[in-house]
């Protein structure tokens, strides 16, 4: 058994050392119950109690020092986060574990509002293991939350289930149930005297939160709003340079496309001052754009370049209507994979480019497309003016070929030559006639007709003709495709009949009486507003025409049942002669070829598939019947 101590010295070091290392409050305790127990005397126990005292309250001071100590280096830590991160997210996170760490809590989480929805959500959570409470969203006014953002003022509970100081909702509620959370403090984000947010600590078991712990959650909720300000100027200051960066790159855009348009404008002015055709413009603008361009006229007639995606060298409808639309929007317009741009000269449509190859056109490209329109239409209308003028003077000498061909024809020749007229070529003649009122739009119309091409037209007593150089269309053909479009321009009907073709004075003076006299059958047979030539019309073109080719008509009526009969030995053209003769009674056509009636039939019926349903018409019949009388004539 020890002796009792003598002296309180031993017990003042034991207090000593537990002060050193920071023991637990209860060791403290432990060095006056050791001493009792060893019978220490009364003046020995009260001097070790008073120094047992002292040492707690020494040891409580310690502690608090410490905490202190760590709760400014976790304020000075949140600083530097502030000082040296740019992401919001992280320093948010770094704010809510270091209130879960400090405060000893089970969970910290801050919550936002959401301007647009009116409410709060959980912006960051540390510690939280439940998913309905990560995603919880509290209304203005409801929960501890609410409270908070609504009076701008700290608020904790050591239970919240039990507290009944805010407003309590099943949604929030069962959040926190979910969570298992019990005690709970929140306080506010402050920005200029406004609540920007709530930062909260909690947890799963009662308890009550000290004013210390109350002022350092404070604390941390100031630096949680200064990051958010933080984050708000440079999400401001970024926003403001992206939009600096967005002006400028529209700046520079809009200079480069300026530029661009300046070249292309001085490109095509150079062409225009050095007398440039409008291929030559179409060949510029390919060019500049990277694609396929030609001109068109009005009508979608091809001036320059490649015949559209159909192959046609003729005029395009759809072109015509693209053009128009054109017009319409002032502007080029798309029209399936091309562009269509018109060519103006006030209201007056002159034509148009095709740009083909370009799938798409910006804004700038389209601007140099259309100013391209604008030179084109500057250059079609000189060479319409020139041709104009030079129209009347050649149309001149197209009235003096027609009143006095045999005259000088040596010098009309001449004449010709020097105007740039070759009277040597061959010409389809085509005489074109309308009511007296409109014979002066129609002499403009023909000219309009004639531009971009080497023809001349010229009035000649009461009709206006027109020399077309022989392209190896067919007269009939030609007729009816000016008698159409000289329409079309004149604005009223039109009846054209072709002559020729021919070459020389002598023989364009005969194929313009052939043309007269087509014009005048025309009128004749009620097809006013027509087109045809000799050939076309029949067998009436045999007795207008001057050449009065028999066998081409022959051969135009009868030649499929001529062909088929030396194919197969047959008697197809004698049978149909003899059903004419006999007044189209089978019985005295059997009688006549010495056949059975059946016979007849059949061969009949083998007509009407070699020339069409419509052979015994009365026209068709007439025409058969005299084909059969020349044939007959010319075997004679």
């Amino acid at each position: 058994m020890n002796e009792p101590p003598e002296s309180a010295a031993p017990a003042l070091r034991r207090l000593i050392d537990l002060l050193a290392s920071g023991a637990a409050t209860e060791d403290f305790a432990e060095v006056l119950a050791e001493a009792r127990r060893q019978g220490a005397p009364a003046a020995v126990l009260a001097e070790i109690d008073a120094a047992a005292w002292q040492a707690l309250r020494v040891h409580r001071t310690l502690r608090q020092h410490r905490r202190r100590e760590a709760e400014l280096t976790a304020l000075f830590d949140t600083a530097g986060d502030l000082a040296a991160s740019r992401d919001l997210d992280a320093v948010l996170q770094a704010i809510v574990r270091r209130a879960r760490m400090l405060l000893g809590t089970h969970t910290a989480y801050l919550t936002l509002p959401d301007e647009e929805a009116g409410d709060t959500y959980m912006r960051v959570t540390d510690g939280s293991v439940s998913q309905l409470f990560q995603t919880l969203r509290l209304s203005l006014g409801d929960g501890l939350g609410g409270l908070v953002a609504q009076t701008a003022r700290p608020y904790a509970t050591p239970d919240y289930r039990t507290d009944e100081r805010f407003h309590h909702t099943g949604t929030i509620d069962a959040g926190v149930l979910d969570e298992g959370l019990v005690a709970i403090i929140g306080v506010p984000l402050l920005l200029g005297g406004r609540v920007i947010g709530v930062l909260f600590a909690a947890d799963r078991s009662p308890r009550a939160f000290s004013p210390d712990e109350v002022a350092l959650l404070c604390t941390l909720a100031a630096h949680a709003a200064v990051a958010l300000d933080t984050a708000k100027a440079l999400a401001d200051t970024r926003a403001a340079l992206t939009d600096l960066a967005a002006a400028n790159h529209v700046i520079q855009a809009h200079a480069a496309v300026v530029q661009r348009a300046e070249q292309a404008h001085d490109r095509l002015t150079d062409l225009v001052l050095r007398g440039a055709e409008a291929a030559d413009v179409a060949a510029e603008v390919a060019t500049l754009l990277g694609g396929e361009v030609a001109v068109h006229d009005g009508d979608g007639h091809p001036l320059t370049g490649r015949p559209g995606p159909d192959g046609a060298a003729g005029p395009s409808r759809h072109l015509a209507d693209a053009f128009a639309a054109s017009r319409t929007e002032g502007r080029a317009v798309r029209r399936g994979e091309d562009w269509v741009c018109a060519a103006l000269a006030g209201h007056d449509l002159l034509g148009g480019l095709v740009l083909r190859g370009r799938a798409d056109l910006d804004d700038a490209d389209r601007r140099i497309f259309e100013r391209a329109s604008v030179v084109t239409a500057l250059l079609l209308l000189l060479r319409r003016s020139v041709a104009e003028t030079e129209n009347r003077v050649r149309g001149e000498l197209l009235a003096d070929l027609l009143t006095a061909p045999d005259r000088d024809p040596a010098g009309l020749t001449a004449r010709g030559r020097r105007l740039g007229v070759d009277l040597g070529r061959r010409y389809l003649v085509l005489v074109a006639e309308a009511d007296p009122a409109d014979r002066s739009r129609l002499a403009g119309a023909a000219a309009r007709h004639l531009f971009g091409t080497r023809g001349i037209s010229a009035e000649h007593g009461e009709a206006v003709v027109l020399l077309l150089p022989d392209d190896g269309t067919a007269p009939d053909r030609a007729a009816a495709d000016a008698a159409e479009r000289l329409a079309r321009l004149a604005g009223c009907p039109v009846t054209v009949g072709a002559g020729g073709p021919a070459a020389g004075p002598a023989a364009l003076a005969a194929a313009h009486g052939e043309g007269v006299r087509c014009v005048r059958a025309l009128r004749v047979l009620g097809r006013e507003g027509c087109g045809a030539s000799a050939a076309g019309l029949g067998f009436l073109g045999v007795l207008l025409g001057d050449g009065h080719d028999v066998a081409g008509f022959v051969g135009a009526a009868l030649g499929p049942l001529v062909s088929y009969d030396a194919r197969r030995g047959t008697e197809l053209v004698r049978t149909l002669r003899a059903y004419f003769d006999c007044g189209g009674s089978l019985t005295r056509a059997k009688d006549e070829l010495h056949v059975h009636v059946n016979t007849v039939v059949q061969r009949l019926d083998r007509i009407e598939v070699l020339l069409g349903r419509d052979w015994n018409s009365p026209e068709r019949a007439l025409e058969l019947q005299l084909a059969l009388r020349l044939q007959l004539l010319a075997g004679a």
